[in-house]
């Protein structure tokens, strides 16, 4: 990313709004790509297509859980809204709370308390702060912020907030983490949608001024921009739009019929559900009105993934059956697809065996052609990179943000052990301590987070060895002729995942490389733009 498109990161932007003619062509091709699957379905159970019974179950489960997810997620692009904003009405009381742990570095808290000093709508920041450092609250008092100490209150970030509840009266609360940047018109765009008594919580865009910095901080930012743009604003029109850990406002009469905000490593979900089942609307707005920081390295991204794992099967397990009854439809379908993302970790793992599996075993899970397999499954495929690519006309900023999005493919597939362990941890209800992301790259050894993904390298690379050694000196020429297709599709099976490895591996090498530096000191607060760019959005 070159300094014109990073200078454009802090200009205002705003998702299209939904048009009549995009959503029918958006119905057409979610009709052709499930026909598509209802197609592939008609082939794929066929009973001469069945191997080993037990091995053909597991594939199809897996195979067909994530058909499921991906029939779900072109319904949830149906109800894509983007919600009319009303101007905000003068006189709430309106409160931010930041909140502040210890090593966390105090520059940063110097630029995001002098940004919030300059958000034109009247109200009060906070400082929730627990670092036991006196500069902080020098900091703190500098740009016109109130100074909360609250030191060793349990819950974390949550347990903070809610004790800076119980000391404050504020109606409206904006939680804004300390790496992100608001923009002066941060609450202009949001205090409007609480003119409707129902609502409970607004939450915007979330968007990353660092995502230049690395391979893995350009991936991170990656796997965010649909969920930011065409997901939540889907959710928006279903009512289950969800409320993430920063640049959300909240009603004070939600969180309180919630039990205050929720704790966990995923409190932000923990807290949307309450409130969804206490009766609460959500607003989601898609506009840019802040930016914030990403990891940088392979290390710190997969421990915050590890810890969002955790943290979201936890609500699955706990939170959907307990308030199960109080959902809606939709809420319901939403809270268990997000509840069930980080399964992905599990059927990664069953999709790397099984090529393994026949190649030292001889176990055949399906019995097919694999260039039938290609053509009733190229169509799926190519449905599917249409209707990403269309609905991308709602990302919030699609001059930064459309694409392919490769990197994040990548670096999704290179988290499938951590995803594998929070599923685990969850199993066996092993908690693991709640730690702030890192807000600048951690310099030094090779993550121990890759050591799986090197183990993957090796097996494949001996197993291609001993395939190879096996048909140029062991096999007749009858039977290098019978196994030929078999072995070459089943080769092609285990091939990409071993390509999406190696290219992790360069996320890997890259991040030990890195220098750690502070990118908000080079955020200059007088280049942020409030006006509606031409090219963001009508």
């Amino acid at each position: 990313m070159n300094k014109t498109s990073q200078d454009n990161l802090w200009s205002f932007r705003r998702a299209k709004k939904d048009s009549r003619i995009q959503k029918f062509f958006l119905i057409c091709l979610i009709m052709a790509g499930s026909i598509s699957i209802f197609r592939f379905a008609d082939w794929w159970f066929r009973a001469e297509h069945v191997g080993n019974i037990f091995l053909f179950f597991l594939l199809s489960l897996i195979l067909w859980y994530g058909m499921l997810r991906l029939i779900i997620i072109w319904i949830n692009y149906l109800g894509i809204k983007r919600p009319v904003k009303t101007n905000a009405p003068a006189g709430l009381n309106v409160a931010i709370f930041t909140t502040s742990s210890p090593g966390e570095p105090l520059s940063m808290f110097e630029k995001t308390l002098e940004a919030c000093s300059k958000i034109t709508y009247p109200h009060t920041t906070y400082l929730l702060d627990d670092t036991k450092d006196p500069r902080f609250r020098e900091v703190a008092e500098k740009y016109g912020a109130i100074w909360l100490g609250l030191v060793g209150i349990p819950g974390a970030k949550a347990g903070k907030i809610n004790a800076a509840l119980t000391k404050t009266s504020e109606d409206f609360i904006l939680v804004l983490d300390p790496d992100h940047i608001p923009f002066p018109n941060f609450l202009d765009e949001v205090l409007g949608f609480f003119e409707d008594q129902k609502v409970g919580f607004v939450q915007v865009s979330q968007g990353y001024y660092n995502q230049y910095r690395s391979f893995t901080a350009r991936a991170a930012a990656e796997q965010t921009y649909t969920f930011y743009g065409p997901t939540q604003m889907g959710m928006n029109g279903y009512n289950c739009s969800v409320a993430i850990g920063a640049n959300c406002t909240f009603r004070r009469k939600a969180l309180e019929s919630a039990g205050g905000h929720g704790i966990g490593l995923a409190e932000d979900l923990v807290t949307s559900i309450r409130i969804h089942a206490a009766g609460w609307k959500s607003v989601y707005h898609p506009v840019m009105v802040a930016r914030g920081l990403v990891p940088e390295d392979f290390g710190s991204f997969c421990k915050q993934q590890l810890k969002w794992a955790r943290g979201v099967h936890e609500v699955l397990f706990a939170e959907v059956p307990t308030l199960f009854k109080k959902l809606s439809f939709w809420q319901k379908l939403s809270y268990i697809t997000i509840g069930t993302y980080y399964l992905e970790g599990l059927v990664s793992l069953l999709y790397l065996l099984i090529p393994f599996l026949f190649f030292w075993t001889g176990l055949l899970p399906a019995q097919m052609y694999f260039i039938e397999f290609l053509y009733y499954g190229f169509p799926i495929v190519f449905f599917s990179i249409w209707i990403y690519f269309h609905v991308q006309r709602w990302l919030c900023d699609p001059a930064s943000e459309q694409g392919l999005h490769w990197r994040g493919m990548i670096m999704k597939f290179a988290c499938w052990p951590v995803y594998l362990m929070g599923f685990v941890l969850s199993l066996v209800d092993k908690e693991i301590p709640y730690i702030p992301t890192a807000k600048q790259a951690v310099i030094g050894k090779i993550s121990p987070f890759a050591k799986p993904l090197l183990v993957q390298i090796v097996v494949f690379v001996f197993t291609l060895a001993w395939i190879s050694y096996d048909r140029f000196n062991l096999l007749t020429e009858v039977e290098l002729i019978a196994s030929y297709e078999i072995t070459y599709g089943m080769l092609a099976f285990a091939f990409i995942p071993f390509l999406l490895a190696c290219a992790s591996m360069y996320a890997v090498w890259e991040s030990s490389k890195l220098t750690s530096e502070s990118p908000w000191e080079e955020v200059d607060l007088n280049q942020i733009k409030t006006e509606l760019s031409q090219k963001s959005g009508t």
